[in-house]
């Protein structure tokens, strides 16, 4: 808690002229500047943006979206991992940008094996050779922050997959984030178009899901309740944990054999379709019935066995929703089913965060557009991912937050059902989702949840009323005493302290300045010795020192111009 804390507080330190970061500040401006983003460079003042801005060369052949996936790839894991996490919030970024980050390439080379050697045994707390019979060298995959080697236990003889941290990596990602930080406070106040999207909030966000993403123990965490929760589904298939081998660093699990769900061959088009389906029907189960999914079913985590059963690997981001929530989702399929737009707009206010900022009337216009634009296809036809495209579209216009597993759910949807799309491009995803929306409807009315439902609203009130007398009278004693204030809270004034504090500043050195030159004619005039070259070395003096505090001040104005 207290590294935590020290980390926290470091960052709060920051600015963009530390020392500290310079080396780092200059690949970032270099990567943006090569990527076009001139403006943003400008704005934020960042150190050494002058002499790059002389030798870099733009890109101009590239979309926006591109532009940003490439210059995250450019800045290493840290950024890379921030741009995955960031294509989960469909409610904050536009899809065309979230389409965009889903091809972040996560591939980099493979760290030297006398290290990861030395990572591991740090790890296991004894030499490889006593845990294993045999371990590759080489690993079958490389990531950001961590590659994994196939390697056989000398217990058993078990073959197994070895996930294993980067060493040093933690480090590096704390300094970045820290940078992140700041930056994103910079463009949050100095640009006003990316102010909608309170990139500081987000990055916060982003943080904790990649500071989760690096402990493993969490990750084991997950794949133990993945296992519990299809347990009855022999089609699917979790890898099993070799718990006393695992570590907040290091993964050992079975090693599963096959190929990525979306190498299956287009000549078997029976195949495809039963794994569409199975691969669907998983993801709306764990979203719809467990309340706890795979938030990141890409491709390259899902595996297919020889024997067709599909084997969830990198469970380390996954998306949690309460009873509630599941409950509210089903309330906004029966309202777009239904074309209630008063309802629908009654349920997005109540799931989504600083709804007091949004016009009522307004939303519930763009609500009703679109409802008419779906109201006259069937179920059949509906395009969920131009639906939830739409409808985060006018969040974001709203400036209405989902609750982070919310949006998550969103973008999980999105990727599954395209992905079973492009194995089947046929499929009725509507009717496969159809039976589980109709037991979760089903639970929703059952007694006991009724019940449940009751008990909590009469427990809020009981709260309630014998809390009530008492606030009234703090507040009425306020009043009696003319304690009670209203507290305004100005926000984004810190580049107007920040101008105001620089004009002050120079308007100082400027009278000093003005008084320096006019003491040291006055010493000359006089000839107040001692002398050098026939000229009062006092007067001489005042002179140099106000040419140096005049140079500095028309410097510092320039470079503010720049």
């Amino acid at each position: 808690m207290s590294h935590s804390n020290s980390k926290d507080h470091e960052v709060r330190k920051l600015h963009l002229g530390d020392v500290r970061h310079v080396g780092r500040l200059k690949d970032i401006v270099a990567v943006l500047l090569k990527y076009g983003f001139d403006d943003i460079v400008e704005r934020l003042k960042i150190p050494g943006r002058f002499l790059l801005k002389k030798v870099m060369h733009v890109d101009k052949n590239l979309s926006t979206p591109e532009r940003i996936r490439l210059a995250l790839e450019d800045l290493g894991p840290t950024f890379i991992k921030f741009g995955q996490i960031m294509s989960l919030r469909p409610d904050f970024i536009p899809v065309d940008l979230i389409f965009e980050l889903r091809k972040l390439h996560d591939e980099v080379p493979p760290v030297p094996f006398p290290e990861i050697r030395q990572q591991i045994e740090s790890n296991l707390a004894s030499p490889l050779e006593e845990v294993f019979i045999h371990f590759d060298e080489e690993p079958k995959a490389a990531a950001s922050l961590a590659q994994v080697h196939r390697a056989v236990l000398r217990k058993d003889r078990q073959p197994v997959a070895v996930k294993i941290q980067r060493p040093d990596i933690e480090k590096d990602i704390h300094s970045d984030i820290a940078l992140i930080e700041l930056l994103a406070e910079q463009i949050h106040q100095r640009i006003e178009a990316a102010a909608v999207y309170n990139l500081p909030r987000l990055v916060s966000e982003l943080k904790k899901g990649l500071l989760r993403e690096l402990d493993y123990k969490r990750e084991a965490r997950h794949m133990r309740i993945f296992r519990a929760n299809l347990a009855d589904d022999p089609q699917v298939h979790v890898p099993l944990l070799f718990d006393e081998l695992c570590t907040s660093q290091m993964i050992v699990m079975e090693l599963v054999d096959g190929i990525k769900l979306n190498e299956i061959s287009k000549d078997d088009p029976e195949r495809r379709h039963e794994l569409a389906r199975r691969g669907l029907r998983i993801a709306v189960k764990q979203i719809l019935e467990d309340g706890f999914f795979h938030a990141d079913p890409h491709p390259g985590n899902i595996i297919v066995r020889k024997d067709n059963v599909l084997c969830l690997l990198d469970c380390g981001l996954v998306g949690r929703l309460t009873d509630s929530m599941r409950f509210k989702l089903t309330d906004l399929i029966l309202a777009v089913a239904h074309n209630d737009s008063d309802h629908l707009l009654d349920i997005v206010l109540d799931l989504a965060h600083e709804y007091d900022r949004a016009d009522r009337e307004d939303l519930h216009r763009d609500l009703l557009d679109l409802l008419d634009g779906y109201h006259s296809i069937s179920l059949t036809e509906l395009d969920l991912q131009g639906f939830f495209a739409e409808s985060t579209d006018i969040l974001r216009k709203h400036r209405l937050i989902l609750p982070q597993n919310l949006a998550v759910m969103i973008k999980t949807l999105i990727t599954v059902e395209g992905l079973a799309r492009e194995l089947d491009p046929e499929m009725d995803v509507i009717a496969e989702i159809q039976p589980l929306v109709k037991k979760l409807l089903a639970e929703k009315w059952k007694p006991a949840n009724i019940w449940r439902n009751v008990r909590s609203s009469i427990r809020h009130i009981w709260a309630l009323q014998r809390q009530l007398p008492e606030r009234m009278n703090q507040i009425i004693e306020k009043l009696v005493h003319n304690e009670l204030a209203i507290k305004f809270q100005h926000e984004n004034l810190e580049p107007l302290q920040r101008t105001l504090e620089d004009t002050a500043s120079r308007l100082t050195v400027a009278v000093i300045i003005g008084a320096m030159v006019i003491g040291s004619s006055l010493i000359i005039s006089a000839q107040v010795g001692p002398t050098l070259f026939g000229f009062p070395v006092l007067g001489i003096i005042g002179y140099v020192i106000s040419a140096v505090l005049g140079l500095w001040i028309v410097i510092n104005v320039l470079r503010s111009k720049w």
